[in-house]
């Protein structure tokens, strides 16, 4: 089963943390998937996220301003992103994945052969390139993989990094456009 879960973050790191709360309040495994999705429902876009639950939903230990879409039952006022986000999730037609089997434990380099066998990650793509990397290449991964939901696969997207190496594309605390130039 899976839960739609919103409270109207306006950032992926406000969603992030909204699955972690959840996640701890709800006593699960670290064998959950959990996604954030930028949703358009009311009047501004924002991020959701989807949960995989093994069973009931205890409302009740959420934290509090959470919506919930769960089946055909909706609760709170951004319950709507909640199913954008779960009916992505089910259909794994999007969503960014924050936690999954396995992504707890990996260490700052492995090769793409190992990174598949440990965890739910289906394939490695490489931007810009026709064929997946070997299994012996090294990937970085500076402590930070968030694969997407791509045709149906948990799908790590990846960049070539030095020293014929390669490093997710999505980075972690990347520096924000402007940064570098504001006065």
């Amino acid at each position: 089963m899976i839960a739609g879960l919103d409270n109207g973050a306006r950032t992926v790191a406000q969603a992030e943390h909204l699955l972690h709360q959840v996640v701890e309040a709800l006593g699960l495994s670290s064998g959950v998937v959990g996604c954030t999705h930028f949703v358009r429902t009311g009047d501004l876009p924002h991020v959701a996220c989807s949960l995989t639950l093994a069973g009931h939903l205890e409302t009740s230990r959420l934290p509090e301003g959470v919506s919930v879409a769960l089946g055909d039952s909706r609760t709170g006022p951004d319950a709507e992103g909640a199913a954008v986000a779960a009916a992505e999730h089910a259909a794994r037609t999007g969503g960014r994945v924050v936690l999954f089997p396995g992504g707890d434990d990996l260490p700052g380099t492995l090769t793409v052969g190992e990174l598949l066998d440990r965890t739910a990650i289906d394939r490695v793509v490489v931007l810009a390139q026709a064929e997946p990397p070997a299994d012996d290449v090294v990937l970085v991964t500076n402590g930070h993989v968030r694969p997407v939901w791509r045709d149906g696969l948990m799908t790590l997207l990846v960049m070539p990094a030095p020293g014929g190496r390669i490093a997710p594309a999505e980075v972690p605390d990347p520096t924000p456009c402007c940064a570098d130039h504001v006065s």
